[in-house]
């Protein structure tokens, strides 16, 4: 399908996952803003369990809407119009233009990706229709030759669409020459054609002493190297995938310092509220986390093992993909006994969709949205709740408020939860409404993504942490989640007129 006349657009691709695409298209996406430049993002396909709704309901991917943000666009499915939510390791769940669109197994990847380059390509004809300039992501490494045949997501979507191809390598992974020179060499000719240069991403140190090393990657490749762009610390919000995960342990406040061998940082000593966070398998919009990480004093850290929870002043249950096999997974790992121990001897316990649903005393899918037949298990106890699987999956924008305290947050659930009739535990303590969800004793749960973004309820919610667990921790006058994310697309446009040979990114746009 090819693009109308006078369309323009890039691929941004990498030799790897977790290269820094993401954060570099957004940040070209912002530089180009910056000038005047009517322009728009894109990602065919995104594999992730970090998914954001869109003003009309619709879901996409996390990182998309981030780069909507940075072109100052309303998001929307044209954006990221084939997103898949990974069940297991051989099944993913389907989303097709922001609605669901059933499941996608390893076996049918051949013949299943027809009907999805259709909609990636009509998708991309509209935008481009519409914008400008369209600076499109690619997904993992473009040198998956395995997967080539069919691909419509990185030099499938360039030939499909006539799109010049800048590669992005992690020179802080190491083996960043080797694996750009290793992409060019996989590739056949006709895909070759599309690769216009390359990027460094994540470097540390003197550029002088990388120098020698890409003029060799140029003199082999024919392709020029297009700028090394600095290791961004503290830009790390809306992480796309698991890979990003580990950001959290490495940005808690004064962690970063005390890992560099600096004095330790404000988050360290008896004011820190400290974050426990269980990583579960399939954990899904683990963004929900990245607000309370970004606080000044609140260090979180993912855990997979009981005694990591010992000194947590808030445990956290995240989004689940699969609540019911999270749920037994947490249990064979004994995490579940040690959470409800924890809970037990009053220590906060947060659940968020999937984590709230595994608080109820039952969980029903009778609907078998996650597993093959109806079936039904215990959850923990610790909220007097039911929660009952329905096929049609709950995606809106909603409003709330807490204490007096407005929430704008999103929901992204087939479960839904119900009082139960019964009370276990402590049947005498009060059941209070928390969000939209509940609160008995120090137990909160919620179906509500994104509630932390929200920089007054956030603070109030660690304020009450703080009086529960005796910390003297006070929230900061540090800027808000949303302002930190603003400055973060700010310095990833700054890095990018610096860093970049942006007179070639030009004229590879034809502008």
């Amino acid at each position: 399908m090819p693009v109308r006349e006078g369309a323009r657009g890039l691929l941004i691709g990498g030799t790897t996952s977790d290269a820094g695409k993401s954060l570099l298209t957004a940040g070209v996406c912002r530089w180009l803003r910056r000038m005047g430049i009517d322009v728009a993002p894109f990602k065919a396909q995104n594999m992730s369990n970090n998914s954001m709704v869109c003003p009309d309901g619709t879901e996409i991917g996390r990182a998309q809407w981030v780069q909507a943000l940075a072109c100052g666009l309303v998001p929307s499915a044209e954006l990221n119009p084939v997103l898949l939510k990974p069940g297991t390791d051989r099944r993913s769940h389907v989303i097709l233009s922001g609605r669901p669109a059933g499941e996608l197994r390893a076996r049918e990847w051949a013949t299943g990706r027809k009907e999805l380059a259709r909609e990636a390509f009509a998708a991309f004809e509209r935008l481009a229709a519409k914008h400008e300039v369209v600076v499109a992501e690619g997904a993992g490494s473009i040198a998956e030759v395995n997967l080539r045949e069919g691909d419509y997501t990185n030099l499938g979507l360039a030939r499909a669409v006539g799109l010049p191809v800048v590669v992005v390598g992690d020179i802080d992974r190491g083996g960043v020459l080797a694996a750009m020179y290793g992409s060019w060499a996989l590739l056949d000719d006709a895909d070759r054609g599309h690769l216009k240069g390359w990027i460094v991403n994540k470097f540390r140190g003197d550029v002088d002493l990388l120098r020698p090393g890409l003029e060799v990657v140029e003199s082999r490749t024919g392709l020029p190297v297009f700028g090394v762009m600095p290791y961004l610390r503290d830009v790390w919000l809306d992480g796309e995938d698991a890979l990003t995960l580990g950001a959290w342990q490495a940005r808690g406040a004064g962690a970063a310092s005390a890992t560099e061998g600096e004095a330790s940082g404000p988050g360290e000593g008896a004011s820190a509220l400290r974050v426990a966070v269980v990583a579960f398998p399939r954990l899904s919009n683990a963004t929900d986390i990245d607000a309370l990480a970004a606080e000044p004093g609140v260090p979180v850290d993912l855990v997979d093992r009981p005694e990591h929870l010992a000194g947590a002043d808030l445990i956290v249950l995240p989004g689940s993909r699969a609540t019911l096999s999270d749920l037994g997974w947490l249990r064979e790992r004994g995490l579940a006994e040690a959470v409800t121990a924890a809970a037990g001897r009053g220590v906060p316990v947060l659940g968020v969709c999937g984590g709230y649903q595994m608080l109820a005393e039952r969980i029903v899918d009778k609907a078998a949205v996650e597993s093959r037949t109806p079936t039904q298990a215990p959850g923990l106890g610790l909220l007097p709740i039911e929660v009952v699987f329905e096929a049609d999956k709950h995606t809106r924008v909603v409003t709330g408020e807490w204490r007096g305290h407005p929430v704008e947050s999103y929901e992204i659930h087939h479960g839904v939860v119900h009082r139960s009739h019964t009370e276990v535990g402590n049947s005498g303590s009060e059941i209070v409404p928390f969000l939209d969800g509940w609160q008995r004793d120090t137990v909160f749960g919620t179906t509500w993504h994104g509630a932390f973004e929200n920089d007054a309820f956030r603070r109030a919610y660690l304020t009450e942490i703080a009086n529960r667990t005796g910390r003297s921790w006070t929230a900061t006058s540090a800027p808000g989640f949303r302002a930190q994310r603003e400055q973060m697309l700010e310095r990833l446009a700054d890095a990018v007129a610096e860093h970049l040979d942006t007179d070639a990114l030009l004229r590879l746009l034809r502008l």
